[in-house]
This record gives structure tokens, sequence and C-alpha cells, in this order.
């Protein structure tokens, strides 16, 4: 009996120098579970193996949300996809298998107000989480700000970088706020910089013939049109009525 309470006791402290605290916490259960079900020693083994994985992978998917700045409302459960344009719902099949982030392919959703597009690719970026790729949202007005102060402070080749560990980098309302030149040289430095090197996943309500209202000059809209284009998914959610718009009607009517 004292050997096996030792014998215990140092698998117990074996697995918590070796930093496995699932395998550790659940050693008991799995141990007994073997020996009501005649398990072999690999069965058992495997047994507490998947379970520190699965738990590994959920903390790792939990760090992956957090840093991702997804606004938590925005999924595919709460996403009416039967609204979508059959066309964009059959892409969306595809960029939920997240190929397209490893050719760095864009996604540029376009459509009015309440359309639902920003909603559509939040969602989209929630399951490229769960499927262990690295994801950032941001609000153009609010990237285009930190991309100006890192200039300012003479770090934005660094914070270019930074931004190249995410696998798809999603922009919000691109052009919904008219920014000043100075503003929109930094978020061209952007989209050339990431060009072929990672996905962009962009949201408009401007079509591509008023994007000069948003660089400012001709040769750096076809510039910046150009990078995105050459390797994208269009998403066109023009005909899709205002989701926001429906959703007071029907408190209305009730």
């Amino acid at each position: 009996m004292t050997s096996r309470r030792s014998s215990k006791q140092r698998l117990q402290e074996g697995l918590k120098q070796l930093r496995l605290p699932t395998m550790r916490s659940n050693l008991q259960e799995v141990a007994e579970k073997a020996r009501a079900e005649s398990l072999s020693y690999e069965q058992f083994l495997l047994d507490l193996v998947e379970r520190e994985q699965d738990t590994r992978r959920q903390h790792r998917i939990d760090r992956a949300l957090r840093a991702s700045n997804l606004p938590l409302e925005k999924t595919l459960q709460t996403f009416d996809r039967t609204r979508l344009p059959r066309k964009v719902d059959a892409h969306v099949n595809g960029l939920l298998e997240g190929t397209f982030l490893q050719r760095c392919e864009n996604v540029l959703a376009f459509g009015p107000p309440g359309s639902g597009k920003t909603h559509l690719l939040c969602a989209i970026g929630y399951e490229l989480v769960h499927a262990d790729y690295r994801v950032r949202f941001r609000e153009c007005s609010m990237l285009v700000q930190e991309l100006l102060a890192a200039k300012r402070d003479l770090e934005l080749p660094r914070l270019l970088k930074q931004l190249d560990r995410y696998h798809a980098l999603i922009i919000d309302d691109i052009g919904y706020v008219q920014q000043s030149r100075e503003e929109m040289e930094v978020l061209f430095n952007l989209l050339a910089h990431r060009y072929e090197r990672g996905s962009v996943m962009v949201t408009s309500n401007l079509p591509f013939s008023k994007w000069d209202q948003i660089f400012k000059d001709h040769m750096t809209t076809v510039a910046a049109i150009d990078r995105l284009v050459h390797h994208c998914v269009v998403l066109e959610l023009a005909d899709v009525l205002s989701f926001r718009l429906e959703e007071s009607k029907k408190k209305g009517n009730g």
C-alpha cells in the first residue's frame, strides 16, 4: 500500500513538473475508469493525453479570441445566413474552411449600412480563430489613428511587423469616416505591406468608384485597389435589406 501510494505521489509530482495540469487533475478519474473497463495501458494513457490536448487547445482559442478584439455578439450562430444572396452564401462556405488565408487572399464585403457585412466578417473571423488561425479586428478609424501614432513615434515598421502575426486583419468601415491625406497614407502603407504577406478582410459602404474619397489621390486609390483585388473574394451585399431596419419594424409591429 505504501509503495502504491508513493507511486501515485511521484506520478503527481512528475506531471506537475512537466506542467501537465489536466493530466494531473484527471489522473484518478481516468485510472478508475481504466480499471473498471479493463482498458489497456495505451488506452489509459491516450485518454489522459487527449484531455490535456483539449484543454490546451481551448486555452489557446480563448487567448486568440481575446487578442482578436472581435465583438462578442457577432458570431455565426447569431447571423441569419438565409438573408444572404446564394452566391455570397456559397463564398462563405469556402471562407469558413480558412484555406484562403494560406493563399493570402483578401475578402472585400460591400453593402449599405445595416446589410450585415461587419457581422458576417466577424462571424467568419470567429470560426477562423476556432480553426487555429490568428485574427485581428479593428475599426478603420481606430486602426488609422494607431498607425498614425506609430509613424509619429517612428514605430510604424514595428507595428506593421506586429500585425504580421495575424493571418487575417479585419478592417471595418473603410471610408465610412473621411480621413486626412496623412492618415490615408498610413492606411495605404499597411495595405501595401500586407500585400501577398497576409490576408485583409475589409467592409465598405463605398464602391470602388468612390474610393478616391478615401485615398484623396487617384494613383494611390488605383494602387490600393490593385493590391486588394489581385487575390480576393468579393461579397456583394448591396441588395440585402437592412438587418437593423427589419428588426426595428418587427419591434414596431410587436
